[in-house]
């Protein structure tokens, strides 16, 4: 079992996750499979916080492929269904549509599926459909966009990169080289990627311990003072860390 951080608030017995490779690594981070039965007039509010990256999603009715937005989505799911989803890594949205990624920060466009589609709960046939549908989009990553994978990676992993220039001395570039690197293939900048990493860190950390002190984590993170840290959470992750906070809370008290 792959773990992610992206699902905020697994557990549920009435939604099933499971996620797994398939071996283009320099296109797909994993597949995640989710199917829900959930009783007749009840729903599952599901937080997710997504990576920094793209996504594709298959349902029933409808693939799309959606850019990158850091933001807390709440998804109210009801009555039975599925989704396939593939987190892709941060060099594939070039390869896959020719709308710059700019234009996909916090949307999302149709995406052709896959031709054959086997049963979700097979992962191995899924797995080997999946590959045969992204392979030619693998073949065309550039070397630019692996090096665009390994700054991401090291930007979302490495806690102690909190300045763009030192991720940028890290890679041996220039400043403005890396700019243009992930602004090119992601539609945002270094320094988003640098925020967008420690506030989700706050954000899974508030959600699992509500009680944590505001002040004290907003220093762990890095943060000048709380306002500070309160201001920046609220303008990237589209709520108040009370808000969260809140939320962390009526899940473990639902009633």
């Amino acid at each position: 079992m792959i773990e992610s951080k992206g699902h905020v608030n697994p557990g549920d017995p009435q939604v099933r996750f499971h996620r797994f490779a398939i071996g283009l690594d320099d296109l797909v981070r994993h597949v995640w499979v989710v199917r829900w039965s959930i009783p007749e007039g009840e729903t599952r509010p599901q937080r997710v916080l997504s990576y920094p990256a793209g996504n594709i999603v298959i349902m029933a009715a409808q693939s799309r492929l959606y850019g990158l937005d850091p933001s807390v989505d709440i998804r109210e799911l009801s009555g039975d269904g599925w989704a396939i989803g593939l987190l892709l890594r941060p060099a594939a949205l070039p390869a896959l549509t020719s709308t710059p990624p700019r234009q996909l920060v916090a949307g999302s466009e149709e995406i052709a599926p896959p031709a054959e589609l086997p049963d979700a709960d097979d992962a191995e046939a899924l797995a080997a459909a999946l590959r045969r549908w992204l392979e030619p989009a693998a073949d065309r990553v550039p070397r630019a966009g692996r090096l665009l994978n390994a700054v991401c990676a090291e930007a979302e992993q490495d806690s102690s990169l909190t300045r763009v220039d030192d991720l940028a001395a890290r890679f041996e570039l220039s400043t403005r080289t890396l700019e243009r690197l992930v602004s090119r293939g992601l539609g945002v900048s270094p320094k988003w990627l640098l925020d967008c990493r420690r506030l989700q860190e706050a954000a899974t950390r508030l959600f699992a311990d509500p009680d944590i002190d505001l002040a004290g984590l907003a220093g762990e993170l890095g943060y000048a003072d709380q306002a500070h840290f309160g201001r920046q959470y609220r303008r990237v992750l589209g709520e108040t860390p009370d808000a969260t906070r809140r939320a962390g809370h009526q899940a473990r008290h639902p009633h």
